[in-house]
């Protein structure tokens, strides 16, 4: 969710496998790293560029400099609490099996590696997911993946996604979480990243419905968790199941929402 993740995965996301085209966005502030430069502002939303560790800083940067297609999205809301949503933003094959298992989305994600992940939206995109850098208002990914379109072309790219994250409370009293992701992607074919910036209004838009949609499956499982816990619990149970630490995270996860949404849990497993 970013969140698909990006989920967001990651959502939200996560949720999300990357993004092939995004429109403008501009940047300035240089932060200095060893050997190459990164902005620190993107989109007018600072990070913390300082603190991209010297190799990471040189694979991003001719992304971020030489990019296909940008774009910025958000601030989105996520009705989740700050330490349910990233649970989820940091466990990316625990969302997208709630989300897929859920019936809400077609999402897919494995480990692949120390802060690496695998991950298949089901329409089409797929590819690797690293994390770069965290802290607790932000995460900042290297990806690198491929889409089949319904033309039978076959793009493969790398992309840089910023993402920036805010509790806040809703107008419920309800704690929820504000997320901010801004994208540069730079395809590998320079015949198609010709042909993609004069189209990059209508691929942006089309970008952006896809991360609003992985912004949206994390809110619809917010809504099942809060309202039908024990189908939750049931699908996660379903094999593979859960890590141990995963569904003990999950239940306790899953009491907390249904008192603090105060919510009357149903009792049905229908989908």
């Amino acid at each position: 969710m970013i969140a698909g993740w990006l989920c967001s995965w990651r959502a939200g996301s996560l949720s999300v496998i990357v993004v092939i085209g995004l429109s403008a966005a501009i940047y300035s502030s240089l932060a200095q790293s060893e050997t190459c430069s990164l902005p620190s502002q993107h989109a007018g939303v600072t990070f913390p560029a300082e603190q991209i560790e010297s190799h990471w800083a040189c694979r991003l940067q001719p992304i971020i400099n030489n990019y296909t297609t940008a774009n910025k999205i958000g601030p989105l809301r996520t009705s989740l609490p700050e330490a349910v949503y990233l649970y989820f933003l940091d466990h990316p094959p625990m969302a997208a099996a709630l989300v897929n298992r859920l019936g809400i989305a077609p999402y897919q994600s494995e480990l692949r590696g120390l802060g690496r992940y695998w991950g298949n939206d089901g329409e089409g995109t797929e590819g690797i997911v690293e994390l770069v850098y965290q802290d607790r208002t932000s995460r900042i990914y290297y990806l690198e993946g491929s889409h089949d379109s319904r033309f039978r072309v076959h793009i493969t790219g790398k992309a840089v996604v910023l993402l920036r994250m805010d509790r806040v409370t809703d107008s419920n009293g309800v704690e929820a979480m504000d997320s901010t992701l801004v994208s540069y992607t730079r395809l590998d074919n320079r015949l198609l990243s010709g042909i993609v910036s004069l189209f990059r209004p209508l691929v942006g838009s089309t970008v952006t419905r896809k991360l609003a949609k992985g912004v949206d499956s994390v809110n619809r499982l917010s809504r099942v968790m809060q309202q039908q816990p024990d189908r939750v619990l049931a699908e996660a149970t379903k094999s593979p199941g859960l890590s141990s630490d995963e569904a003990a995270f999950l239940k306790h996860a899953l009491e907390n929402l249904s008192h603090s949404s105060g919510a009357t849990p149903s009792r049905t497993t229908s989908p």
